[in-house]
């Protein structure tokens, strides 16, 4: 049993101990104590202000560097897209200045934005597939080609998309086709619409540039990561694509940064897919957005690549001169019982 002795020299132990620690501490050790302390204060001072110093130099040479791009798009973008009309579809709500920038390369590159499309929840919401799968019925009967009976919906509703937008009158190429109109009514109207449309789209565009979903809008000069896609969203915009790049000269997905979960993460891990589909990342910069008419002229020129500063990624497109654009008018073909005549994709 442990009795009131041993109590009081346990408390003299401590006491001794913490007056030689005082004692040495105030004493011999006083002034290498401190001056341990004060060398690794100064080490992580300076280690700070290094690293702050390389973070201004790096952040001026990305200004100087995003400066030259900026100065040069006009020259490097020039006739790359001479006359093409590009429908511009966004897999959900994409930054306003972001989209701008994109058309903005566009333009320079000589191509004019016929559409600006944007998927509603409505397109991939699981609770509402037996209204897209009504809605899908009505449809098509005015696609021309229709996907294969077993293509499944999200090809049926893709294709409605994108014939809505590049389908042109055989007689009038500079108009869409009474049935183009009619698709992008079905998708665009109603209580539950499954796109909306920014303008009246009235002319059919001859190429496809698909924006991806950011996952929230960025902060001055940073990225803005896309979110990792779930399965039926994404099985629902790889059918966008899939049907961009059947029925249009070419078609381009723009993403953000690699490696934070985005859909061309998912693309090119999927090897059937990422062949068929040219893809550039990195939209949220200049070098990103320029990148974006060089990648889709070489797409409609049938060179696809993915291009960006990723894995399996390459860093500029080719250079390629494109046919110039034939919109001479055709005689309608007629139907067999001659009540509508079938639409002809552009390009």
């Amino acid at each position: 049993m442990i009795d009131f002795r041993y109590h009081i020299v346990s408390l003299i132990s401590v006491f001794l101990a913490l007056a030689v620690g005082i004692a040495l501490g105030a004493g011999p050790l006083e002034q290498t104590i401190g001056d341990t302390l004060t060398g690794q204060v100064e080490q992580l001072r300076s280690e700070k202000d290094d690293m702050r110093a390389e973070l201004d130099t790096t952040k001026e040479d990305l200004s100087d560097v995003t400066a030259f791009v900026d100065g040069s798009a006009q020259q490097l973008l020039e006739g790359a897209l001479t006359d093409r009309r590009v429908a511009v579809i966004m897999l959900g709500e994409v930054p306003e200045d972001e989209r701008a920038a994109v058309d903005a390369r566009l333009e320079q590159a000589g191509a004019s934005v016929s559409a600006h499309v944007t998927l509603t929840e409505a397109w991939s919401d699981e609770d509402l597939r037996a209204f897209r799968l009504a809605l899908s019925a009505n449809l098509v009967s005015y696609l021309d080609p229709a996907p294969e009976a077993d293509a499944g919906l999200e090809a049926d509703l893709a294709a409605a998309l994108v014939q809505g937008l590049t389908r042109a009158d055989p007689a009038a190429p500079n108009t869409l086709s009474t049935d183009a109109s009619t698709l992008l009514e079905f998708l665009s109207t109603g209580d539950t619409p499954l796109v909306t449309v920014a303008d009246e789209v009235t002319a059919p565009a001859d190429a496809v540039v698909v924006l991806a979903t950011p996952a929230n809008e960025a902060a001055d000069g940073e990225a803005s990561p896309s979110p990792s896609p779930v399965p039926a969203v994404l099985a629902a915009d790889a059918a966008v694509l899939r049907a961009a790049g059947s029925s249009s000269e070419g078609v381009v997905l723009v993403d953000g940064p690699r490696g934070s979960g985005t859909l061309i993460d998912a693309l090119l891990a999927d090897d059937e897919l990422a062949p068929l589909v040219t893809t550039v990342s990195g939209g949220h910069t200049t070098v990103g957005q320029t990148t974006v008419p060089l990648a889709l002229a070489a797409a409609i020129s049938g060179t696809l690549g993915h291009y960006g500063f990723g894995e399996d990624e390459q860093v500029l497109p080719p250079a390629v001169t494109l046919t110039p654009v034939d919109r001479t008018p055709q005689p309608a073909a007629r139907d067999p019982d001659c009540t509508r005549g079938p639409g002809v994709i552009a390009g």
